[in-house]
């Protein structure tokens, strides 16, 4: 009997518990409510390796308008994304040239990481 008593006032919650039962009928445990993501550890280091290079690539072969049209538009180092018609305003261009200009940029980038 003690140990019965010691039972309901545990605090002790396993997820696999019995939390209540969905409009079927069915047992709802807590961990089918609790949203869980499997993050690869092994795939986000690589993807903070390719912004770190992307990055280093950016300063070593853009020049400075290059590289804040680059960073506008692709929300680097923390900034929000922006469009070209966005960026466009900012520098009081054409749409078509931040295009161009963009596509220079991403072709030089290209070609680095082609070389190394």
């Amino acid at each position: 009997m003690m140990l019965r008593s010691e039972k309901k006032t545990a605090k002790d919650v396993y997820l696999y518990d019995s939390i209540g039962s969905d409009k079927e009928g069915n047992e709802i445990s807590l961990i089918d409510v609790i949203e869980y993501t499997d993050e690869d550890v092994v795939e986000r280091v690589t993807l903070e390796e390719h912004i770190s290079r992307l990055e280093e690539f950016v300063e070593k072969v853009l020049n400075d308008r290059e590289k804040e049209i680059i960073r506008m538009r692709y929300g680097l180092r923390g900034s929000k994304e922006k469009t070209q018609r966005e960026i466009a305003q900012i520098y009081g261009i054409s749409r078509s040239y931040v295009s161009r200009i963009e596509k220079k940029a991403l072709e030089k980038l290209r070609k680095c990481y082609e070389t190394g």
